[in-house]
C-alpha cells in the first residue's frame, strides 16, 4: 500500500467536488445566455431552474454518502472510488454536452452521487491510514475543498476573463478528475480500521445510538450550518461594501482556511480536538456578529476574516472527533456525520431566507446563525471540563484482529 500516494488521490478527489461546486455558480450567467442552451430553460423561471441543477448535486451527495458508508466494508474503498471517479468523468462530460435541460438534471445528479462517494471513502480512509493523527490529517486532507475553491475560482476568474466559454471552463475539471483516477488505479486500499478490529456491523450499528454520539450529530447540524449556510451572505457583504468581485470573495475565503488547516495538528494537541471546536464556534459567532454590523470596507474585512478563522477547523475536526472517539462505528458513523451536516444546511438556509425577507436584510440573518452558536459552544465546553476533569482528551485505541 502506497499511503503517499492514496493520500495525494483522495486530495485531488475533493479538489475535484470543490472544482465543480466553485465552477457551476461562475457559469451559471454564461449558460443561461448561451445561445446553444437559453432554450433548455423558461425564461420565466430560468435562475430557479439553474439553481435546480445545483440541487440535485446536494441530493446526490447526501444520498450517496448516506448508502455507500455502511456499506463501505463490504464493497471495498477502491471500487467505491473507482465510481466515484466515473460519475464525475460522466457527470461533467454530461453537463458540457447535455442535449436538454433534463439530460443536464441528470449529470449534476451524477456528479453528485461521485462527490458523496468521495466523501464517504477519504474520510474513512486517511483515519486508517494515520491512526495516530486523525484530528491532524483530516484537517490536511480537508484544505483541499478550499484549495479546490481556489483553484476552481481563480481559473474560473481567469477563463472568463479571457473570453473562454463555459464549456472549457467545466472541461477543464476533468484534469484532476483523470489525474487522481490514474492515482488510485491498480493500488492496494486497507481495510477500515472498523473491518481490521474485527469491530461486528452490529457493534457499528450500536455505535451510531451512543447518546455521545447521537449529542455529537445535533452539534455537527448546527456547526455545518455555521460554517456553510452564511458564505453566500459574507460575499454579498464584501461585494457591496468593498467592491470585490464574488469570485474572489470566495478565493480569498478559501486561502484563510486553506492555510490554516495546515496548523489543526499543533493547535488540537494543546487544546485538544473538543476544545478546538469550542474556540472555533465563537469565533465563528463573534465575525457573523460583527458581520451583522458592518458599515467600512475595512470592517467587512475584519469581521469576514474573524468568521473564517472560526469556521475553517469545523468540519474536519468534527470527522476527527469522531473517528477518534467512536472508532466502532466505522465509516458509518462518519458519513453519517456528513450527512447530518448537509442535511441541516438546507433547512438553516431555508430559515435564513424567512428571516431575510420577514426582518429584512443580511444582518438579522448573520444574527439568527450567530445566536445558533450558543448551542454547541455551552456543548463543547461542558464535554472539554468532562475530558479535563477525566484526565482529559483521549482518543479510543482499536486492536487489530
Amino acid at each position: 500500500m502506497n499511503q503517499r500516494r492514496l493520500f495525494i488521490a483522495s486530495c485531488l478527489a475533493l479538489v475535484v467536488t470543490a472544482m465543480i461546486f466553485a465552477l457551476r455558480g461562475n457559469v451559471e450567467d454564461m449558460v443561461l445566455t448561451d445561445p446553444a442552451v437559453a432554450g433548455y430553460f423558461d425564461p420565466a423561471q430560468k435562475r430557479a431552474e439553474y439553481g435546480w441543477l445545483s440541487t440535485m448535486a446536494f441530493f446526490g451527495f447526501a444520498g450517496s454518502i448516506l448508502v455507500a458508508s455502511p456499506m463501505l466494508d463490504r464493497l471495498g474503498m477502491r471500487n467505491l472510488l473507482y465510481l466515484a471517479f466515473g460519475l464525475h468523468f460522466l457527470g461533467v462530460i454530461g453537463f458540457i454536452a447535455a442535449p436538454s435541460y433534463q439530460v443536464m438534471y441528470v449529470a449534476m445528479l451524477l456528479a453528485g452521487f461521485g462527490n458523496g462517494l468521495v466523501e464517504a471513502v477519504i474520510n474513512p480512509l486517511i483515519a486508517t491510514m494515520y491512526p495516530e493523527e486523525k484530528t491532524h490529517k483530516l484537517n490536511v486532507l480537508h484544505a483541499w475543498w478550499p484549495g479546490g475553491l481556489i483553484i476552481g475560482g481563480l481559473l474560473g476568474f481567469l477563463m472568463s476573463k479571457a473570453g473562454l466559454g463555459w464549456q472549457i471552463q467545466m472541461g477543464i475539471v476533468l484534469i484532476p478528475t483523470v489525474i487522481y483516477g490514474v492515482l488510485i488505479f491498480g493500488q492496494k486500499f486497507p481495510l477500515t480500521e472498523r473491518a481490521a478490529s474485527g469491530i461486528s456491523t452490529g457493534e457499528m450499528l450500536r455505535t451510531a445510538l451512543n447518546p455521545a454520539f447521537l449529542l455529537l450529530i445535533c452539534c455537527m447540524m448546527i456547526t455545518a450550518s455555521i460554517e456553510l449556510a452564511p458564505g453566500q451572505m459574507v460575499a454579498s457583504v464584501l461585494g457591496s461594501l468593498a467592491g470585490m468581485s464574488g469570485i474572489l470573495i470566495l478565493v480569498y475565503g478559501s486561502a484563510l482556511m486553506f492555510i490554516l488547516r495546515y496548523f489543526a495538528g499543533p493547535i488540537a494537541h494543546r487544546i485538544s480536538p473538543i476544545g478546538m471546536m469550542a474556540a472555533s464556534v465563537l469565533i465563528a459567532a463573534l465575525g457573523l456578529y460583527l458581520l451583522s454590523n458592518v458599515s467600512t470596507p475595512t470592517m467587512a474585512y475584519v469581521a469576514a476574516t474573524v468568521f473564517y478563522v472560526g469556521v475553517c477547523f469545523m468540519w474536519p475536526t468534527m470527522l476527527g472527533i469522531t473517528s477518534e472517539r467512536f472508532p466502532q462505528g466505522g465509516a458509518f458513523t462518519m458519513g453519517l456525520m456528513g450527512f447530518a451536516g448537509q442535511f441541516a444546511l438546507g433547512g438553516v438556509i431555508f430559515g435564513m431566507g424567512i428571516v431575510r425577507d420577514r426582518v429584512g436584510g443580511d444582518a438579522a440573518s448573520f444574527r439568527l446563525v450567530a445566536a445558533l452558536a450558543i448551542i454547541p459552544f455551552i456543548i463543547f465546553v461542558v464535554w472539554w471540563i468532562r475530558d479535563y476533569m477525566r484526565g482529559g482528551y483521549k482518543a479510543v485505541r482499536l486492536s487489530q484482529s
